[in-house]
């Protein structure tokens, strides 16, 4: 066989994804705080793009519509340079389902005080010398995000070359800062110290014998094993039970109510409202900056040298791609929406427990879109409802089967363990059988095993765990 070099052409077809192509698909996937961001950053970078704003520099107000199906026909990509210089195109030209515009909502620009910042501020008047102020500000600065020290005394006091004997004093001060339990080397530490706060506060015995719980029993807590405290601790299961509710209302992680950052918000990408015997839909993208075309680039692209006309051109197309893929985004989203509505209406007319089971799938086929496009439009998104917000994908839910042969959602199935649970007699707590056997009696045909997964799903402890004597 002979090896040699050569070339040759060849025809072939496949699919490529292009710049533009990955472009919409990543606009799609993001959720509005997200594309407001990339939108600003585009402006920054695209000379062509600028924001439509009215005289004082605000959005222009939305003009109120009729709920509508139907979007503005957008042409084809071949022509879009005709029809980019006949007129202005922005990416608030449609305004979809909406009654009223949304109102725009602020997000809090304040910074939270730092867990560390403080407990500074409370040395600075617990602590007068300077050696002892020293030695304060590097424990705290060795406490983490939870409260806790992560540097022992002795460590401490080797890089900071002074006495353990000093280290330790310095800590119990701190140990005494708002809020209680901060400081400590452990668990049990940070439970006792908020204990000792509670000793003048409540019943003396119980708080004696919590502590006594805390010290000794930790594990046997956890493990539901009230027998073998009051065993040992010559004490009544009741009273181990009224010591364990003490200790469920300290804090295992004290610093925690603390953060450093901007606080989180969840901003809804869609609001449904009830209208009538309907609802309205509203995309909220009100707070992403709408974006046009500057007309002096138009004006280039007509009359420029090559060189100049080819950069316009490019920029321009970049300009027309994120318009169209930010129009493309609320026309699916929207209509993704809508078929959600039609397909779940019980939940939409009487609230999550009449959730139905739904799949990506129906949806999809119901607007005319592949299962994936579903899935990013619905990514990292919430719906406002008059039930609610609630994260999109919450919508589509695995079921079980009924004894009718209806489907049932798991969400309902997790709903009806909830309050069987919430209402049962805690001194008899339901075990998942007798919760199999009742949901059945209601034509909910699930395993004792199917029980189990669902209540461990919802972090409910089981009966042997949950009972209270």
């Amino acid at each position: 066989m002979q090896l040699d070099y050569g070339l040759k052409l060849e025809t072939t077809q496949k699919l490529i994804m292009t710049p533009q192509l990955r472009q919409a698909i990543a606009i799609l996937q993001l959720p509005a705080t997200e594309l407001a961001a990339l939108v600003e950053k585009e402006l920054l970078e695209n000379p062509v793009l600028e924001p439509t704003a009215d005289g004082n520099g605000e959005e222009p107000a939305m003009e109120a519509e009729a709920p509508v199906r139907e979007y503005d026909t957008q042409p084809e990509a071949d022509g879009w340079m005709e029809y980019l210089l006949s007129g202005k195109q922005t990416t608030g030209s449609t305004h979809s389902g909406a009654a009223e515009p949304a109102p725009r909502r602020e997000i809090a620009d304040t910074d939270a005080v730092s867990l560390q910042d403080y407990l500074e501020m409370q040395l600075h008047f617990a602590v007068f010398e300077a050696s002892h102020l020293m030695i304060g500000k590097y424990l705290i600065g060795c406490i983490d995000d939870n409260g806790y020290l992560c540097d022992t005394t002795a460590e401490a006091a080797l890089r900071l070359g002074v006495e353990e004997a000093a280290v330790i004093e310095v800590l119990q001060i701190i140990q005494t800062f708002d809020p209680l339990g901060v400081g400590a080397r452990s668990l049990q530490e940070c439970l006792l110290l908020q204990l000792e706060h509670k000793q003048s506060e409540g019943d003396s015995a119980k708080i004696d014998l919590a502590i006594a719980v805390i010290k000794d029993h930790l594990d046997q807590v956890a493990a539901g094993r009230y027998k073998q405290i009051a065993d040992k601790q010559h004490c009544s299961m009741h009273e181990v039970q009224q010591a364990v509710d003490i200790i469920r209302t300290l804090d295992p992680k004290p610093g925690q109510a603390f953060g450093g950052g901007q606080a989180a918000y969840i901003i809804p990408d869609v609001t449904v409202e009830r209208v009538n015997n309907g609802y309205s839909i509203h995309i909220n993208d009100n707070y992403v900056p709408q974006i046009s075309i500057n007309p002096y680039y138009r004006e280039i692209a007509r009359d420029a040298d090559s060189d100049a006309r080819k950069y316009v051109e490019g920029r321009i197309n970049a300009a027309v791609w994120l318009i169209k893929s930010i129009e493309q985004r609320r026309r699916t989203l929207y209509n993704v929406t809508e078929a959600i509505i039609g397909l779940q209406s019980e939940f939409f007319d009487a609230g999550p427990k009449c959730i139905r089971p739904l799949t990506m799938k129906k949806v999809a086929e119901q607007i005319g879109v592949h299962e994936s496009t579903v899935s990013r439009a619905t990514a990292n998104k919430y719906m406002a409802t008059p039930h609610g917000v609630f994260g999109m994908h919450s919508f589509f839910t695995s079921g079980v089967q009924g004894a009718d042969g209806e489907d049932v959602s798991a969400s309902r199935v997790k709903q009806e363990i909830k309050e069987l649970i919430a209402a049962e007699d805690q001194s008899q707590p339901l075990s998942d059988q007798a919760l199999c056997d009742t949901l059945n009696s209601k034509g909910i045909m699930l395993s004792r095993r199917t029980i189990a997964k669902y209540r461990e799903e919802l972090g409910i402890a089981a009966s042997s765990k949950r009972k209270r004597h």
